[in-house]
């Protein structure tokens, strides 16, 4: 089976030179490619336009992929998201797999990468690089059982409760201790502990525990 990709990027050379590597590849056929959000959503006013995989950038002018991806997974949650940018941060990572992303890629990968991200992505509907806590994202998208499934939300503090909601927020660590009226060694103490509770390490891994449990809305 083959798989129809738009490349929604507002570097047009950039995204032509992937879009050539992706026809390159077996399964994979390039449409078009887009320079923002709003451009992408006049094209999908003709169904033929409408592909099984869009691959995404972040930051583009008039519609950026935060938005774009929420439209998409409002408007066409069939068709599969993909991220392609250079912003590795846990923030943006958390950002847009609450704007429906089901993949995540930095700009500087080989295209055996993109080609295995592509698969992953078709046949298991999600690809998360190991930077982005591969092994929380399999369990949650497998719904695997793991030692942490034990500890339910109720099981928590309030306080920790309350730092985990804004967890899943785009507020930095130091924003949060001012949230919680408390210091940011405090808020380090309450990550610390639900880490080790948990069996986590990393932010990304606590706001999927929280979406996983059904306890905040992603």
């Amino acid at each position: 089976m083959n798989f129809n990709v738009v490349l929604v990027d507002d570097h047009i050379l950039i995204a032509k030179a992937i879009g050539a590597i992706i026809d390159s590849f077996p399964k994979y056929n390039v449409l078009y490619e887009v320079e923002h959000g709003q451009a992408l959503i006049e094209k999908f006013k003709i169904a033929k336009n409408i592909p099984d995989i869009v691959l995404l950038d972040i930051s583009m002018p008039v519609m950026d992929g935060y938005e774009t991806a929420k439209w998409i997974k409002a408007n066409h949650p069939s068709v599969l998201i993909l991220v392609l940018s250079m912003q590795d941060d846990d923030l943006s990572l958390i950002k847009m797999i609450r704007s429906g992303a089901k993949g995540y890629l930095l700009k500087n990968i080989h295209p055996e990468e993109l080609e295995h991200a592509l698969n992953e992505l078709t046949s298991k509907g999600y690809y998360y690089p190991g930077w982005a806590s591969s092994k929380v994202f399999s369990n949650l998208a497998e719904d695997k059982p793991a030692a942490k499934d034990s500890i339910q939300i109720g099981d928590l503090s309030e306080r920790e409760q309350a730092f985990l909601k804004l967890c899943c927020t785009e507020l930095t660590y130091k924003e949060i201790a001012e949230k919680m009226d408390c210091s940011a060694r405090t808020v380090e103490g309450y990550r610390d502990n639900l880490f080790a509770k948990l069996d986590l390490k990393t932010r990304v891994g606590l706001v999927m525990y929280a979406m996983k449990h059904g306890k905040y809305s992603m």
